[in-house]
């Protein structure tokens, strides 16, 4: 059975979906190229929360999609400084080419605090050997700046910008059991297209944690790889119950993941009973849409697009 075809945008519940989107504007240079008003009962059936409504902003970078969702009633703000070892954490990363141009101009821009503790890491090659830095938006969202090394930019990723700043390469989702969550997307159709085992100073300055030892596993449907989802696995003594925020929580970020039919995503629902939020909703502009949650918490919306 094909199943997911493409990881299509990633959705990130805020409180100020105007305020929010020109911090992502002005910064990184994202596009607004989309605002909605969402109040059909199918937006409310697939949240699970009665009469819910939503105001959308949908930013481009590159060919890649973030939407801002603004959802009422609103839930709860993002926690101050949970760390990347939680099983709430979930960041995306954006490529860079200009890492000095790129970080000096999110150092200009208020409201956003650091997760990083000594600005951007250059990593050893046995962790990617790329140079990253780690922050939160204006509301808490974690996000990543990503560049690689100079011998080593894929080809997707060899491309000029005027910002400096090129896509989305992947979210990044912290997980308790690698084989467990490798099992769970490969019943939707991912496979495992890299990993690597991080550690030492340079990944303990990265992700703001003491002595960190992290298992990376890299996820991509079979046709369109990027962006991809990778998983994240913090080796050590660390809470592993999954934390589940309710679907209008700020930390409540869902991936949107492209599936061919109907009958495809219906077989994907049915195969997944324990993680399925929602029954398939079919909305007014002829989109089908189910949310699962991931065997740690993580929302993933399937999707059907007419």
């Amino acid at each position: 059975m094909n199943a997911v075809q493409r990881l299509s945008r990633i959705a990130m519940i805020c409180s100020e979906p105007d305020r929010l989107a020109d911090f992502y504007e002005s910064t990184f240079g994202f596009e607004r190229t989309g605002e909605a008003a969402i109040t059909e009962p199918a937006f409310a059936a697939l949240m699970g929360i009665p009469e819910a409504t939503a105001r959308v902003t949908t930013l481009r970078l590159g060919e890649q999609e973030v939407e801002l969702v603004g959802v009422r009633p609103p839930g709860q703000p993002y926690p101050p400084a949970v760390p990347g070892s939680s099983l709430l954490f979930q960041h995306f990363a954006i490529v860079v080419s200009d890492v000095p141009t790129v970080y000096a101009r999110l150092a200009a821009e208020p409201g956003w605090k650091t997760i990083s503790t000594d600005g951007p890491q250059v990593l050893p090659a046995a962790s990617g050997g790329v140079t990253a830095y780690k922050f939160r938006d204006p509301e808490g969202h974690p996000l990543e700046l990503l560049a690689f090394a100079p011998d080593a930019i894929p080809a997707r990723w060899q491309k000029a910008s005027a910002t400096g700043c090129l896509g989305i390469d992947h979210s990044a989702i912290s997980i308790a059991d690698t084989e467990r969550s490798v099992k769970f997307y490969e019943r939707l159709g991912l496979r495992r297209i890299g990993s690597s085992l991080n550690r030492g100073p340079e990944q303990d300055k990265l992700d703001g944690v003491a002595e960190t030892l992290v298992e990376v596993t890299a996820l991509a449907p079979p046709i369109y790889s990027t962006p991809h989802v990778e998983l994240l696995c913090y080796r050590g003594r660390f809470a592993r119950e999954p934390v589940l925020p309710n679907t209008n929580d700020t930390p409540a970020t869902r991936l949107a993941l492209a599936v061919e039919t109907s009958e495809i995503l219906e077989a994907l629902c049915a195969q997944s009973p324990v993680a399925l939020l929602s029954d398939p909703v079919r909305f007014e502009n002829g989109a089908l849409r189910a949310m699962l949650r991931d065997p740690d918490g993580h929302l993933l919306c399937l999707e059907v697009l007419q």
